[in-house]
């Protein structure tokens, strides 16, 4: 029977979607043993895994966690998972995700699969599903290494409650680590309170050039606000200064699977279709009814984004 660690992040006290999702993207490998593991958290926050199936769960704590540091962490998830002889090890690909993910792979000699959008048991393996040329394609991957390393696209997995849950059994682990594992550290972090987080958002309205400035991003907001989103933006609104790097959208921004995705703006770009491709239900509102944005939308909409922000904003308020 194979083992699967899940690594469990946490916002504030609480775990992460990314995380639950992963959860229940581990428990629909069939055959496999499942087990979270909390780095530098609290044990009641786990609790919450229990009513999406998870069983057991390992917190682990060490002086050395007590400031965020990606290469501890990694060399906690790594050691764990050697102790328990884990077959595979699975992350939400978040921003932590997509940095302590690859350095695992490093410390257990795994290969490793980033952004997978699916995943499907195989004979004992996993063959795991992830976008390739920008997202025009998908490839079927499986590592031939004893242990194979996976970070899942957020929002793709949609995690589920189980019937009947049970308590998490729930076990301290303390990591061998040095001050050498610790040589890289968070000491600070500053937010944006109270905005979305895009690669986490249900609902996303992103603005692009067609926006014409940053006084009128004030549009995308309203209608943000009206339907509890985050807001977006595309490459190159973010290169002119209008919004901040964190909003941006594609390549080589923020990779998001929303359930809804609006498009204000956005000729659609390959980089930026990278990014966003994989939106559940995409809308998209532009002038230019040739833009390669219509070509993945959903529903579309060709017009003036300053004639139809405000008409739509205003209908969804009543």
């Amino acid at each position: 029977m194979s083992t699967i660690v899940v690594y469990l992040e946490q916002k504030g006290n609480e775990l992460k979607r990314s995380s639950l999702e992963a959860i229940t993207a581990a428990l629909g490998v069939t055959g496999s043993t499942v087990i979270g593991l909390l780095v530098g958290g609290d044990a009641p926050s786990v609790q919450l895994a229990g009513e999406y199936g998870l069983k057991e769960c390992a917190v682990a704590n060490h002086d050395l966690l007590q400031a965020y540091s990606s290469t501890a962490v990694s060399a906690t998830i790594a050691e764990f998972a050697k102790s328990v002889g884990a077959t595979s090890v699975f992350f939400g690909a978040t921003a932590a995700g997509k940095e302590i993910s690859p350095r695992v792979s490093v410390k257990l000699n795994a290969g490793f699969v980033p952004d997978c959008v699916a995943l499907e048991a195989n004979s004992g393996s996993i063959v795991a599903s992830r976008p390739v040329y920008a997202g025009k394609a998908k490839i079927n991957m499986a590592v031939t290494t004893t242990v194979g390393v996976y970070s899942l696209r957020p929002n793709v997995f949609t995690a589920r409650k189980v019937d009947n849950p049970t308590a998490v059994s729930v076990r301290e682990f303390t990591p061998t680590l040095s001050a050498h594992d610790c040589r890289m550290k968070v000491t600070n972090v500053l937010r944006n309170e109270g905005k979305l987080d895009v690669s986490e958002a249900d609902i996303i309205v992103s603005g692009g050039r067609g926006m014409k400035g940053a006084e009128n991003f004030h549009l995308v907001e309203s209608l943000g606000k009206v339907l509890g989103a985050a807001v977006g933006a595309s490459r190159a609104v973010v290169d002119a200064g209008w919004r901040p790097h964190g909003e941006q959208v594609g390549q080589t921004g923020k990779t998001v699977s929303p359930n809804l995705y609006i498009a204000c703006g956005i000729s659609g770009a390959v980089q930026h279709l990278a990014g966003m491709s994989s939106s559940k239900v995409i809308v998209a509102i532009n002038k230019d009814k040739d833009a390669p944005i219509f070509k993945v939308a959903d529903y579309g909409i060709v017009g003036d984004v300053f004639d139809v922000l405000p008409k739509l904003t205003a209908k969804l308020t009543h």
